[in-house]
């Protein structure tokens, strides 16, 4: 394997020690950037260099592409892996990394672009053959967006092209509902993104969210490693991930799974990529492609043994994939619960000093953390510090063993979302795999007992 020699790790906490750990393994050698308020993480400490890149906030640090690529400059990197979040979907950054003669580590920039505005990677994955949500062909306006719901029945959802995490995202129930939602919709996705596009499409009412983990060499092959369900959300962000879902059968898995690598094979993907899909009905509908590694990848590593990280940089250094599709088998079930520092019923976030912590371990358990006994959580980025990943050979199994190691898990001087974790655990709605989108929110809507 023609290997890239020095990888710059454009991200920081779980994620960046993630992807040093697996450049190590392949003898790269690893530079990590950082902020003033990190100069004591974890992934500061090991990697071989680190560079300060800035002050505490995002725009003037992890966002600072002319930074970044000074940085790799400096030290000679040859490479860019951006973990997720940050610029790991940023085209802009894709193609100034290419000007420099500099290997990002991620699909092209062309397919980051087709991927990141809604419509387009709409009708694009409609075109691939991938199943489609129903809804407007084109963005929608004020002035014809009453005609268009119509057409879709209602309710309809309105979502901005450019959007994530929930916001310019407003449903219409009826009639009386589309002005306003539309109207409103259009100024959080303008104060969010700097777009204020929207379009629509039919909402479902109690759907799964089910994704597909997706790798192609950027030649016309590719692969998929199975299903993730990530229905437990809280305000449509992920937490807690299941590898398989509870809720699909192998023939499903397998046919929805080919669908996806099919389109990816077409379209010439490079790199790892998810497909994600609302479930209701026995029906998959494509909601959007996120062309990056996944916050809960872990849990395909768990059930699959294929090291995610390792294949994206295979991939990025033109060595292909590792594995053909009638290599991969499936074992077991795999748990993650993403640990916040927040209030766990409120989520109020809890930056601070951990004065105590201890990760559990065993048999097919795994941590994946930036943190440690004393190290200070800032307030200036995302407040997770780490995930927990369990794997079991069987889903009841999966499930006793992470019962046992969330009483392990010791996390003191901040608030965290373990007790969280702890409810659900015992929850028998959660025992049955019997869950959707909404479930995790009315669960919380519940008075505390």
């Amino acid at each position: 394997m023609p290997l890239i020699s020095k990888v710059l790790i454009a991200n920081r906490g779980e994620i960046a020690l993630r992807v040093l750990r697996a450049c190590k393994e392949l003898g790269i050698a690893t530079v990590a950037v950082h902020s003033t308020a990190d100069a004591d993480a974890m992934h500061v400490r090991l990697a071989d260099e680190s560079v300060c890149i800035g002050p505490p906030p995002s725009r003037d640090s992890y966002l600072n592409i002319h930074q970044i690529v000074a940085a790799c400059e400096i030290t000679g990197a040859d490479a860019v892996h951006p973990g997720y979040g940050f610029l790991s979907e940023n085209a802009k950054f894709a193609d100034i990394l290419d000007a420099h003669g500099i290997t990002f580590i991620g699909p092209t920039a062309d397919h980051i672009r087709i991927m990141g505005d809604k419509i387009t990677a709409k009708e694009t994955a409609k075109a691939l053959g991938i199943p489609v949500v129903p809804g407007s062909t084109g963005e929608v306006r004020p002035e014809n967006a009453l005609e268009i719901a119509r057409e879709i029945g209602f309710p309809v959802l309105i979502k901005a092209t450019a959007g994530g995490g929930g916001r310019g995202m407003k449903v219409a129930r009826n009639e009386d509902e589309v002005e306003e939602a539309v109207s409103t919709a259009r100024s959080e996705a303008a104060a969010a993104f700097g777009n204020d596009a929207v379009y629509m499409e039919k909402y479902l009412g109690k759907p799964r969210h089910i994704e597909i983990q997706v790798v192609g060499d950027g030649e016309g092959n590719a692969i998929h490693l199975g299903e993730r369900d990530c229905s437990l959300q809280r305000r449509h962000q992920k937490v807690w991930e299941e590898a398989n879902s509870p809720a699909l059968n192998v023939e499903q898995r397998m046919k929805i799974g080919e669908i996806c690598a099919d389109a990816m094979r077409k379209l010439k993907y490079r790199g790892a990529g998810t497909v994600e899909f609302l479930y209701e009905n026995g029906e998959f509908y494509f909601i959007e492609m996120n062309t990056r590694l996944q916050v809960e990848h872990p849990i395909t590593e768990a059930i699959t043994g294929i090291d995610l990280v390792h294949e994206q940089i295979r991939v990025a250094s033109g060595a292909g994939l590792s594995v053909t599709q009638d290599e991969i088998v499936f074992q077991g079930h795999a748990i993650e619960c993403r640990i916040n520092a927040e209030d766990p019923r409120t989520f109020v976030p809890s930056p601070g000093t951990i004065t105590h912590f201890h990760a559990p371990g065993g048999l097919g358990v795994r941590v994946d953390s930036g943190a440690y006994q004393g190290y200070k959580i800032p307030p200036y980025y995302d407040s997770l510090i780490g995930k927990l990943i369990v794997h079991g050979r069987t889903r009841v199994e999966c499930m006793m063993r992470l019962r046992r190691v969330l009483d392990e898990f010791v996390i003191d001087g901040i608030k965290t979302t373990l007790p969280l974790f702890q409810d659900l655990i015992n929850n028998q709605d959660i025992a049955n795999g019997d869950y959707d989108i909404h479930w995790l929110e009315h669960y919380l809507a519940q008075p505390a007992e």
